[in-house]
């Protein structure tokens, strides 16, 4: 969702949003599948997903609620791909339970950097962008996790963010210019995000001893 553009930017803008949907949506379903939810609950948590990190960021800067609804091809890719997921054999979706990282990798980069562009679209200050990011790329997780009675990853996992937080900034600076060097971002995000899951960095912890143990 964003305003009208042209040529080459409308095509990055465009997979940018596809893939994103597209993989969010599948990590929500993954998850709701993981949590033992109905059908109903896979298409809820597959959309909120999908979309709830663009709604956070169009609330936070301030942009009409309606903007919301205008983007109708996307929610028919996020049901295609959610009713893709439920009628896939269920051998393919226990080896896939693995794989919700992965997607939510894929989903963290590509929105947080569309959320990005998106704000240095409607020339706001470089905060503003970061944030967008973050809350773009994040958000839609933040969600899951929150529906499916989870941590949110956002809030236990630093280094989830802070990925987002470096797409925004990068973008904000106009340290990349052109589509060629927007898809390696998103490469290069989603390769840092699978890598902090899988040798488990964190930004540092405030650790406080349980009182039980104070003094033993």
């Amino acid at each position: 969702m964003g305003p009208m553009r042209t040529g080459g930017i409308t095509l990055t803008w465009d997979i940018l949003n596809i893939i994103g949907t597209v993989a969010f949506a599948i990590s929500g379903v993954l998850i709701a599948i993981e949590e033992d939810y109905d059908l109903f609950g896979m298409y809820v948590l597959g959309f909120t997903t999908a979309f709830g990190g663009g709604l956070i960021r169009n609330i936070l800067i301030g942009l009409p609620i309606e903007n919301f609804w205008l983007q109708g091809y996307l929610f028919e890719i996020a049901f295609l791909a959610i009713t893709i997921v439920y009628i896939l054999p269920n051998k393919w979706i226990n080896n896939w339970k693995n794989s919700v990282v992965f997607f939510d990798a894929i989903g963290l980069a590509a929105f947080a950097i569309q959320g990005a562009n998106y704000a240095v679209s409607i020339d706001t200050p470089l905060i503003v962008v970061i944030i967008a990011a973050c809350m773009t790329g994040a958000g839609g997780g933040m969600i899951r996790d929150l529906l499916a009675g989870r941590k949110p990853m956002i809030l236990r996992s630093g280094i989830y963010a802070f990925w987002a937080v470096l797409a925004g900034l990068v973008i904000g600076l106009e340290w990349i210019r052109g589509p060629y060097a927007t898809f390696s971002l998103l490469i290069l995000i989603a390769i840092l995000r699978i890598l902090s899951v899988y040798f488990n960095w964190n930004l540092p912890h405030k650790i406080i001893n349980n009182r039980r143990n104070i003094g033993k």
